[in-house]
């Protein structure tokens, strides 16, 4: 049996159906984690998504922020932007089947050593923490989401402190898990940087450099920082290589941390 981690889909079909058949991938032995933002920007983002609902057994995801942006839009929050690729999704008749299956699928999977999140983990918070404060936002989300998505875009806070309650603490939480890349070294959440590791402006230090940061005590598997492409040191593993910008589609092997990858067929020129 074979487990393996696999970067940010944003609906590329193509690359991840090939990326399965290289790995010989099989649903009745083999189990798979999705890093999160399985839909929008890319070609085939419903098609991705009833995939990946149809083998929920063997195929367990996590929510990204292009996901939680669906999710909004469907209970009528957010806009629908321009280069957003999941009209096909809101229109179709299977709608309330697949929003109701992301709904219920969570920010933050942990397995032995290994944790998987979307974008990171705040610095100052312990694996354990993380996975409390995770279904603090999960209760809510699933709950009351109306509530939930009329609250959720926006920036601030941009610092964490015990003390945030209501609207700012779901926020922040959610923000780390979906958002974060960069800190800068007052301890702030910069949400404008999107770059390359080599190229971070001064005074910012990637979320996984944090001096003291207290979650070292897993691994931590995440995507969301497509620039940042695949990265194996300061106890983390990224496996988000930008298939969606004409990069490469992931494969990380939990069992011996062997790396499959399948080439883009597509480039985008947008942001993520």
């Amino acid at each position: 049996m074979a487990q393996y981690v696999i970067g940010d889909l944003q609906g590329c079909l193509t690359e991840f159906k090939k990326l399965l058949d290289k790995l010989n991938f099989n649903p009745g032995t083999d189990t798979l984690w999705l890093t999160g933002d399985l839909v929008n920007r890319g070609p085939q983002s419903l098609a991705t998504l009833r995939l990946v609902k149809q083998h929920d057994g063997c195929m367990q995801t996590i929510l990204g922020n292009h996901d939680l942006h669906l999710l909004a839009l469907h209970y009528g929050y957010g806009k629908l932007k321009r280069a957003d690729t999941i009209s096909d999704i809101l229109n179709a008749p299977d709608r309330k089947q697949l929003i109701d299956w992301l709904l219920r699928q969570p920010l933050y999977r942990q397995q032995d050593n290994y944790v998987m999140v979307h974008a990171g983990i705040w610095p100052e918070w312990t694996s354990d923490q993380g996975q409390l404060l995770a279904q603090e936002v999960e209760t809510v989300l699933q709950n009351t989401p109306e509530q939930f998505f009329s609250r959720m875009y926006g920036n601030k806070p941009i610092r964490w402190n015990n003390n945030l309650s209501g609207d700012e603490r779901l926020r922040f939480i959610t923000n780390s898990f979906t958002r974060m890349r960069a800190l800068t070294d007052d301890g702030a959440m910069d949400f404008d940087y999107k770059g390359t590791l080599i190229n971070i402006p001064a005074h910012h230090i990637p979320w996984f450099k944090v001096p003291h940061r207290q979650n070292i005590d897993k691994t931590i598997l995440f995507g969301h920082w497509s620039a940042l492409g695949l990265y194996q040191a300061d106890n983390v593993v990224c496996v988000d290589t930008g298939a969606l910008w004409g990069g490469s589609l992931t494969a990380f092997n939990l069992n011996d941390r062997s790396v499959v990858q399948i080439p883009s067929e597509i480039k985008l020129n947008i942001e993520n």
